[in-house]
């Protein structure tokens, strides 16, 4: 067998083997989306009178457990930021990946969300949370931080993620939800573990009780 053989026949298996992971974590992804569906909590109804906002976009549930969770813990609204270019299918997980790996050269390369504003004068504590792609904040989350002013906000970024987070990406977050206007910045995480081994939601929402809500409720 030929050298263009061989070559054609390793590009093959790679395309099979890069195929294959799509469609593996994508299967996943809908099954935790249906998972976390159906054992989610109730949302509470916005009011002008909440103190508090929890702003987040989820792709596959598990922010928007995390959301969901403290939006009721806290008695605050809850807006779920859309963008429609990374629903749960191949398509949408090729985006996700394609355009977090852009953010980090092309920090204007942010997609389209909605809502892209919110008034957020009424609001002491804004609440933002995304996932993590890339060891960074999913590229929407990004998007609303640098479209609203945060003037006089406490600012907390909250995310889910599977495997790790940069700190850098965090920090780079942080200085320009400073720039502005935020009073002050936390940031709180939770990891849930690879796609095989994750946490259950329950487990996840008392992480959430144990670990988050002592920073959030301290003085």
């Amino acid at each position: 067998m030929s050298f263009l053989h061989w070559f054609a026949l390793a590009l093959a298996l790679v395309v099979v083997a890069v195929l294959g992971v799509l469609f593996g974590v994508t299967w996943i992804e809908n099954y935790q989306a249906r998972h976390l569906k159906a054992g989610g909590v109730d949302i509470p109804v916005a009011s002008d009178s909440k103190r508090n906002a929890v702003i987040y976009f989820s792709r596959s549930g598990n922010t928007a457990l995390a959301a969901r969770h403290l939006a009721t813990q806290l008695d605050a609204r809850l807006v779920e930021l859309q963008a429609s270019e990374y629903e749960l299918g191949i398509a949408g997980l090729t985006n996700a990946l394609k355009d977090a790996n852009a953010l980090k050269s092309r920090p204007q390369a942010l997609p389209d969300i909605v809502p892209r504003t919110i008034d957020l004068s009424s609001y002491d504590t804004v609440y933002l949370g995304s996932p993590i792609w890339l060891y960074s904040p999913a590229p929407p989350i990004w998007a609303f931080m640098k479209s609203n002013r945060f003037d006089g906000n406490h600012v907390v970024l909250f995310n889910t993620f599977n495997s790790n987070f940069s700190q850098e990406r965090i920090e780079s977050f942080r200085s320009k939800v400073i720039s502005r206007g935020a009073k002050s910045f936390v940031h709180l995480q939770i990891r849930r573990g690879r796609m095989t081994q994750q946490k259950t939601p329950d487990e996840m929402l008392k992480a959430i009780d144990t670990q988050w809500m002592p920073i959030i409720e301290r003085p």
